[in-house]
């Protein structure tokens, strides 16, 4: 059986935590400061999670 490779691209976008969930970066944090809050631009620089139903389909891109 060979290998299965990593997802090079998923696996710059997503990092596994220590429970096995997978860290993921905000949307709308890329431009167009001008025009958003203080509170949404500071909310935007955490991480979030990738939702329940995405776990599989990252699980296979990123192999342990």
């Amino acid at each position: 059986m060979p290998k299965i490779k990593t997802h090079k691209g998923a696996a710059k976008r997503f990092k596994r935590t220590g429970s096995g969930k997978f860290r993921r970066r905000k949307a709308y944090g890329g431009h167009f400061f001008i025009r958003k809050s203080s509170r949404q631009k500071r909310a935007l620089r955490k991480t979030g999670y990738i939702d329940a139903a995405d776990q599989p389909r990252v699980e296979r891109l990123l192999p342990k």
